[in-house]
């Protein structure tokens, strides 16, 4: 086992959320922006003047992408997608019937613009994997999931990642940047060291995964080959996203969820945390999903 890196992880944001999700840098603004899933609650945070905005969107967000003017494209329950500019919501896909019972949850555009969006299981089946094309037109890719969660794509951009947080597995696909297709799924990482199970992902400069321990109270880093490289501990159990920013991106922002039960959860549960290693990170990719209105399901 690797040995554990001494950096202490730093509590941006005391915001105590019940599942904070997404942190994600917004270049044009300088702000990281974030969710609170069940409590339906965007957040936002500016580094240069320690100033939270917290939104109310009305409905549960498991993510969202930001898209080339900057605004937001929401992934809310009953696979709602809607644009998000300043408190104003404009919908995208009203509800997609298959998952009238769930929610989205992890997503991320990708080099194209198009959007990889997860879903939930519910009582009735298992969580799904679908891809949001330019167009607004909606395909389902994968299904069979248990909690579809982090994705992201490899430096030469020909392999996606994709994690199943209730297998404990990061896998990995082979992938078609010009179509979005994905086939010939293996895995990447299986954790079965009972050190919580893989959540949120991103990828660094260097082609490394990182990987947000749900359960777990850590963040890992991963070589491209899936070998453990370096694990990060925080005061929080249920550790759910990360994702680099700052003006370098250098600054790894961390989600936690929890923050209704610290006394078990620990005692960062819920917060934003910011850390910096000197490890440089990436942008992600902004979404390019057409302003047109639609509701095709």
């Amino acid at each position: 086992m690797p040995t554990s890196d001494n950096s202490k992880p730093e509590i941006m944001v005391n915001c105590a959320c019940v599942t904070g999700e997404n942190p994600l840098w917004h270049p044009t603004e300088g702000r990281v922006y974030w969710v609170d899933i069940p409590s339906g609650h965007l957040y936002r945070y500016s580094p240069t003047t320690s100033k939270t905005e917290m939104f109310d969107i009305g409905t549960e967000v498991g993510g969202f992408t930001i898209q080339t003017d900057g605004s937001l494209v929401l992934f809310m329950a009953k696979g709602a997608v809607a644009f998000w500019r300043e408190g104003k919501l404009s919908t995208v896909i009203g509800d997609i019937q298959a998952e009238c019972d769930t929610r989205f949850n992890d997503v991320i555009a990708d080099p194209e613009g198009r959007v990889f969006c997860g879903t939930m299981s519910s009582p009735s089946h298992l969580g799904r994997l679908y891809r949001l094309d330019t167009d607004n037109r909606i395909t389902q890719v994968l299904d069979g999931i248990g909690t579809s969660n982090g994705m992201g794509f490899s430096l030469d951009r020909k392999s996606m990642y994709h994690t199943d947080t209730n297998l404990s597995e990061i896998r990995i696909f082979d992938y078609d940047k010009a179509t979005g297709a994905m086939a010939n799924r293996r895995v990447f990482v299986k954790v079965t060291d009972n050190a919580g199970r893989p959540d949120g992902l991103t990828v660094d400069a260097d082609g490394c995964v990182w990987s947000a321990m749900w359960d777990g109270a850590c963040i890992v880093r991963y070589d491209p080959n899936g070998k453990e490289m370096l694990r990060i501990a925080f005061p929080a159990k249920k550790v759910s996203s990360l994702s680099f920013g700052g003006v370098d991106y250098t600054n790894i922002f961390v989600t936690t969820a929890g923050g209704r039960n610290r006394k078990e959860e620990g005692p960062g549960a819920g917060a934003l945390f910011n850390l910096n290693l000197g490890i440089k990170g990436l942008p992600e990719f902004f979404s390019r999903i057409d302003s047109a209105p639609a509701n095709r399901r």
